[in-house]
């Protein structure tokens, strides 16, 4: 709630000074994109920049904008569109799953007993005491994380979580590992600002700082809706439709989760065959549905067989999601700067918003490097 009213007052406001970035600003809050959500976030920065390269290497394929020449489709007039985000993404986070439980997750872990729900789904008053100020931390903790290409609200979630567990160690009672509301109101309430504030750098910048905000991005281009700034000039009656729902979806979800919450547990009865045999017929119907060609059916087995590889050798998916919506922005705004400029590349860094763009890019490069070197230098130790 907090990060909606936020997002409301602040969007307008971002939007107009976003409306001051031209081609080489553009293609800098890009780039500092790419390099946060694939080396600063991820475990493996190597890992993190292959699929970032992968997103990238996916996103080029098919007609040339500008010279109207294909490229990389090896011929293939099925190539000619380029690869649909959608097919992509149901293929990585859907099917390459899918694939990935049936094959490895499965077997490795062995049946598991399920749970049954116990107690009461409401909180009493003195339950609502000692989460509210965790509450309150963990939204101060992840709403800015909401306007920083930070790979989304895993990082804030963490941060909320340690500095609950450290503020509970100082309690004369330590509650962590007995049952302690704070440590899970603190993340949740972080991983929730972080979500409702990206839509102020999705609306305003254009920016998506996670996968689900680079899906709702590529839903705008399309249905040719304008990105960023523009979008508030020349569909104002959505972006506000779009800033009313928060509120009201909020509500819903309330009404949906805690009365049904035990409900939608019941699904995990499921047997696993079923359900993820159900996962894959709907994910192809539904691929096939959006295209009606067999060529999208093959290309959402290939893109399924390539997640399930990461997946298995600990690829992060993010980074190449991103790149696929992101690329074709950052190429498009690169053109358009070195030409306005007759060729000129140092056009890329000759203006004052981009340069503080590449410094904050080369400051938290540097942090990250010097934080996992420690980390590895302590371990040794």
């Amino acid at each position: 709630m907090v990060s909606s009213v936020l997002v409301v007052f602040l969007a307008p406001w971002l939007a107009e000074v976003s409306a001051s970035f031209g081609p080489a600003e553009f293609f800098a809050l890009a780039l500092f994109a790419f390099v946060a959500t694939s080396s600063v976030v991820t475990d493996s920065a190597v890992k993190g920049l292959l699929s970032l390269a992968l997103g990238l290497a996916i996103a080029v394929v098919g007609i040339d904008g500008v010279s109207g020449a294909p490229r990389f489709t090896m011929g293939s007039p099925l190539l000619f569109d380029g690869f649909s985000l959608v097919t992509v993404t149901v293929g990585m986070l859907s099917l390459g799953e899918v694939i990935y439980v049936a094959c490895i997750a499965r077997h490795a872990e062995g049946e598991s007993e399920l749970l049954r729900p116990a107690g009461r789904p409401w909180l009493s008053g003195a339950e609502f005491r000692e989460a509210l100020p965790a509450w309150l931390r963990g939204t101060a903790i992840g709403l800015p994380f909401g306007v920083i290409p930070a790979g989304g609200s895993e990082i804030p979630t963490f941060l909320a979580y340690g500095a609950e567990k450290r503020l509970d160690a100082r309690r004369a009672e330590p509650r962590f590992g007995k049952g302690a509301i704070r440590g899970l109101a603190a993340p949740e309430a972080a991983g929730n600002a972080t979500t409702g504030m990206s839509m102020d750098a999705l609306l305003a910048l254009g920016l998506p700082i996670s996968a689900t905000s680079a899906i709702i991005l590529s839903a705008f281009t399309q249905f040719g809706l304008p990105s960023g700034p523009l979008l508030f000039e020349k569909k104002p009656e959505l972006v506000w439709a779009l800033l009313a729902s928060f509120f009201i979806a909020m509500i819903v979800l309330l009404i949906i989760n805690m009365p049904f919450a035990m409900l939608w547990a019941k699904l995990l009865l499921i047997p696993e065959p079923y359900l993820y045999a159900g996962i894959t017929v709907f994910s192809a119907l539904g691929i096939y549905a959006s295209g009606s060609s067999i060529a999208d059916l093959l290309i959402l087995l290939v893109i399924g067989v390539v997640a399930f590889l990461m997946r298995t050798f600990d690829y992060p998916l993010a980074p190449l999601i991103i790149g696929m919506v992101l690329g074709p922005l950052a190429e498009t705004n690169m053109r358009d700067a070195i030409q306005s400029a007759d060729g000129d590349v140092s056009a890329l860094v000759s203006s004052p918003i981009a340069i503080v763009l590449y410094v904050l890019m080369a400051g938290a490069i540097a942090l990250t490097a010097f934080a996992k070197l420690s980390g590895r230098a302590g371990a040794r130790a």
